[in-house]
């Protein structure tokens, strides 16, 4: 083994735990894995940032701004304005539409905008028909997947592995070459869902108001401050309240002028009255505090105030806010919004927000004025928003004049591609220019479509990949696969091809999985002398069906804080689906892609 190999296998496994643990956001990783094959001589710098020219990440990212041309005309709220009625009239017959209809869609855009569309509307929907929303959210994000591995635009994994393909020499993939088989998977995890994945889900109940939903009754209260109060006459920041008892103040009122958030210098008064966040021990400790009178808890506004209101919002994966604090974000100042609580992995936290990292999939409980709500629904519309607000008041406006144009920009593309007339990445970016031309978007909408995190993360596996098939890191790995499975024919390298990249994708990115493995799945083709393509299959497909854990996949994050779901909700129903597909993927994928 040379110590190039070495280099190599230490940056791989370096990198996966990375991946898997989010210890560092992986944009960053992709970045730090590149300086190192670089620095070590392994890659050349034209090498190292290849994969940003990569014809995969170019046509990745010309994506992101298709679907968010859709996206913005309303073309996706359309089918989540109908649910109510179905679930009305039929649970299993709504299921099954949303199903079909968000699978659909999400062959041909990105799946990340259509669940974020949907997740509000599916809320709204299931409230509407006394639905447990826990039974929804999560059929709604394998719908997604579903639909994802019918195309090759259905997720930018397909794209990504195409390339890698082509780059080895191989003819890439077909506009509907996954197809045949793309629909076999879906209608099997629908036959799945409505026969058992669903009565699997545990009903997870909405607790009622969104202050006995976070547990919030022990953690708010109001106080007044007496003339002997010790934190009378000094600024807030300055305050015995904050210095000592580590109390946030979120609220003052004063003469019956309403302060929110009210500013750290700003001098607190005689009889002022003070809306506190703080822990039970705390609050029993403020009443029994020189000059602070308790208010008793019936007289409090608690979310009944006429000026401030709570939001319930999650964060999306491509959050900037992700990997950051709230205090490192100065999320107060530029949301102009209190984070009463967070739901972190099924865990709700009420202390020490401010240093809490947050992560993809947390739900934050805000309190903000009224008035905010148009700001944040501006910020959401514009792609600057941290999170997505589950509640329809905050959906954007839509350009519904522009669903035909933005409909028949995207056949355009798929068209082009499936024919010949154009390649795939020359169509997605004359399409991208179309829908900034005809007003799908504008220029700084299309700019911030792009998951710019996902983007580096490509060129960083990317690079990464080049190293293991440069180095025969990847003739070594694959060497180990032959020598486990290698006897019992191709057919068990595809089913192992398969489970590996199905269990790596479920601790990190599915890109990253893709990636890392297309190469070693390339040289398991050449050591058996096959046709690489049924192996490829095998990757592209378990990379983009991830079900047993809520960090597998981008849109089983977003559901995650917003169904109340616990980590093990994912284990109990996508567990027995995972084994499915790899069975049907062991059996078929020989048949439609044979070696």
């Amino acid at each position: 083994m040379s110590l190039e190999i070495i280099l190599v296998l230490i940056i791989l496994i370096v990198a996966i735990i990375l991946f898997a643990t989010e210890y560092l956001s992986v944009d960053l990783v992709a970045i730090l894995i590149m300086s190192a094959l670089i620095l070590a001589g392994i890659l050349t710098p034209q090498e190292g940032v290849a994969g940003f020219s990569n014809q995969a990440t170019i046509t990745v990212a010309a994506m992101f701004i298709l679907s968010a041309g859709l996206f913005k005309s309303g073309a996706v709220n359309a089918l989540g304005k109908q649910l109510s009625t179905l679930f009305k009239y039929n649970f299993w017959v709504g299921v099954v539409v949303m199903m079909i209809g968000v699978g659909a869609m999400s062959a041909f855009i990105n799946n990340t905008p259509v669940v974020a569309i949907m997740i509000p509307l599916v809320i709204t929907a299931a409230a509407a028909s006394n639905h447990p929303v826990s039974k929804l959210l999560m059929p709604l994000s394998f719908a997604s997947m579903f639909g994802g591995v019918c195309t090759l635009i259905g997720t930018s994994t397909n794209i990504l592995v195409s390339g890698i393909a082509e780059e080895n020499g191989q003819a890439p993939f077909g506009m509907f070459e996954m197809t045949a088989l793309g629909l076999i998977f879906f209608a099997t995890g629908i036959i799945y869902m409505l026969l058992a994945g669903i009565r699997l889900i545990p009903v997870r109940k909405d607790e009622g108001e969104l202050t006995e939903k976070f547990g919030m009754g022990d953690y708010l209260t109001e106080i007044i401050l007496k003339k002997e109060a010790p934190s009378v006459g000094s600024k807030i920041a300055d305050s015995p309240l904050v210095k000592v008892l580590d109390i946030d103040i979120i609220a003052l009122t004063r003469d019956g002028q309403h302060y929110y958030s009210p500013s750290g210098n700003m001098v607190l008064r005689e009889n002022d009255l003070l809306k506190v966040r703080c822990d039970v021990k705390k609050i029993k400790e403020l009443g029994e505090r020189e000059g602070i009178e308790l208010k008793p808890r019936d007289d409090q506004e608690g979310n009944k105030s006429e000026q401030v209101i709570l939001v319930e919002a999650v964060l999306a994966p491509n959050s900037n806010v992700v990997g950051k604090t709230l205090k490192q974000i100065r999320f107060r100042q530029r949301y102009n919004a209190n984070v009463l609580a967070i739901r972190h992995r099924g865990e709700i936290m009420h202390e020490k927000l401010i240093e809490t990292i947050l992560r993809a999939g947390d739900t934050l409980l805000l309190e903000v004025e009224k008035e905010q709500l148009a700001e944040l629904k501006r910020l959401e519309m514009k792609n600057e928003s941290a999170f997505l607000i589950l509640s329809e008041v905050g959906l954007p406006e839509f350009r519904r004049r522009k669903i035909a144009i933005a409909v028949s920009i995207i056949a355009g593309v798929v068209i082009a591609a499936t024919f010949g007339i154009l390649p795939i990445m020359t169509g997605a970016i004359i399409g991208s220019a179309l829908m900034v031309l005809t007003g799908c978007l504008n220029m700084e909408e299309a700019y911030k479509s792009i998951e710019w995190r996902v983007i580096f993360l490509l060129a960083g596996a990317l690079s990464l990949g080049l190293a293991l098939h440069k180095t025969g890191t990847a003739d070594l790995l694959s060497g180990y696969i032959i020598s486990i499975a290698g006897s019992l024919g191709p057919i068990a390298i595809v089913s192992a091809l398969y489970l590996i990249t199905s269990l790596l994708t479920e601790a990190m990115s599915n890109n990253a999985s893709a990636v890392l493995l297309a190469p070693i799945a390339i040289a398991s083709a050449a050591a058996m002398d096959t046709d690489p393509r049924p192996f490829l299959m095998a990757i592209t497909f378990a990379a983009s069906c991830s079900f047993m854990t809520p960090v597998g996949y981008q849109t089983n994050t977003m559901i995650y804080g917003a169904g109340h779901y616990k980590f093990m909700d994912f284990v109990r129903v996508g567990t027995p689906l995972n084994i499915i597909l790899w069975i049907v993927a062991t059996l078929l994928i020989p048949v439609f892609f044979p070696f």
